[in-house]
């Protein structure tokens, strides 16, 4: 995981109302011990949650709180802090903050800063599941990534995961760390994040092979990892095309998902969208497809079942790792196994000459759950055990270490 300096670097944390604003408490210990200086605005929501006098004692400065202060004679404090900070971040990010922010409503201490301010803008938004997958707070989140020129809004999260309420499923707060993480990825970097100009090309998911018109062959793939690479890519900067086989996922923000069914579907896919600087090929390719597809449904029969004569799908990682002009610069497989994780994913990465080869053990519990233990094994011999964890945060530190490789 990167660990740029924020030495001299401001940050104005403004902190919505939720649960998950205790974790704000443990984001300004981070950001101070990374160097930063921080400046806290505490909404009234937010107050409930954590007190003024503990964001104080940890960031060193008064707390503002309300519009209209009475040691604020001018009462332009919104244009103050939006003025002194090189980073605004929202940490909860509620839905109605979100939707003030989207739509250009100023009523409050918190809506009229993020109005008012020309600096760069981090969410990190967090709510209940039907809440965040709302069509509406969807909408918003689009709508602000996507002003024209407008300096910029990123989003870090959510995650997955079980909630204060007892649902499960997206709308968790990211950890703080990995705020920070994108934190730095914003403040550093060219462009202010260390993948921006970078073009990555990621697949995800599984491929399916019809054998007639209602029956074909596939995997247990969830997509899961692969859209969590994805956007973790997208969140240092880089420019994501993301290729997906059937999954029952929404398209991440600020993304260009390309839908595809087979495997040759997604090779076309995947070369017409190369040259790039970063290709993540973790989607389970089917191996083999039916030779010819029957026109209409295969019946029973007496004879019992039919015979499928079965032919070898393309190579898309070997096809992208070969050497040429459109062979990105960092080619990463991912090798699922049940037994001999090492040896098989070394020999993956040795036949298909890619660069990386993340290994995974998918006997246990991986497909379709949120989290994964994997192991990042490199061409020259180094392998990097990461213990299970949620596999948005497997993401970003593959995300990281990519951005790491190109910084060195």
């Amino acid at each position: 995981m990167t660990t740029a300096s924020l030495s001299g670097r401001k940050v104005l944390l403004i902190v919505g109302g939720g649960i998950a604003a205790y974790k704000a408490l443990e984001l300004v210990r981070l950001l101070k011990k990374s160097g930063a200086e921080v400046m806290s605005l505490l909404t009234p929501a937010g107050a409930e949650f954590v007190t003024p006098m503990s964001l104080a004692a940890l960031t060193g400065h008064p707390v503002r709180q309300a519009l209209f202060m009475p040691e604020d004679e001018t009462a332009m404090g919104h244009i103050e802090l939006s003025r002194w900070a090189d980073l605004v971040v929202v940490a909860p990010a509620t839905a109605g903050l979100i939707a003030k922010a989207a739509n250009g409503l100023a009523d409050d201490l918190a809506s009229t800063t993020l109005l008012a301010t020309d600096k760069k803008v981090l969410l990190a938004p967090a709510m209940n599941v039907r809440m965040w997958l709302h069509p509406a707070v969807q909408a918003n989140v689009a709508r602000l990534k996507g002003f024209d020129g407008f300096h910029g809004v990123a989003v870090v999260g959510p995650d997955e995961g079980e909630m204060a309420c007892g649902e499960f499923g997206p709308g968790r707060m990211a950890e703080p760390a990995a705020i920070l993480a994108a934190i730095q990825g914003l403040l550093t970097g060219p462009d202010g994040r260390p993948l921006a100009g970078r073009r990555a090309v990621v697949t995800a998911g599984p491929t399916f092979e019809p054998i007639d018109p209602v029956r074909g062959l596939t995997n247990r793939s969830s997509g899961k990892q692969g859209y969590a690479i994805a956007t973790a890519l997208a969140e240092l900067g880089a420019e994501v095309t993301l290729v997906s086989g059937p999954v029952a996922l929404d398209a991440p923000v600020g993304l260009n998902r390309i839908w595809v069914e087979s495997a040759r579907e997604m090779q076309a896919e995947v070369q017409k969208h190369l040259p790039a600087d970063i290709a993540v090929m973790s989607a389970a390719v089917a191996d083999w497809r039916v030779d010819g597809v029957a026109s209409g449904k295969i019946k029973k029969a007496p004879g019992g079942p039919p015979s499928l004569a079965l032919i070898e799908n393309p190579d898309i990682l070997a096809g992208v790792s070969k050497p040429g002009k459109s062979r990105p610069k960092l080619v990463i497989g991912f090798a699922a196994e049940t037994s001999d994780l090492e040896a098989n994913a070394r020999a993956k990465l040795s036949r298909k000459g890619c660069d990386w080869i993340v290994g995974n053990d998918v006997s246990d519990d991986v497909f379709g759950a949120d989290g994964n233990a994997v192991t990042l094994f490199t061409k020259d011999g180094g392998a990097d055990v990461w213990p299970r964890q949620s596999k948005t945060e497997v993401a970003r530190k593959l995300a990281a270490r990519i951005a790491d490789h190109f910084k060195a």
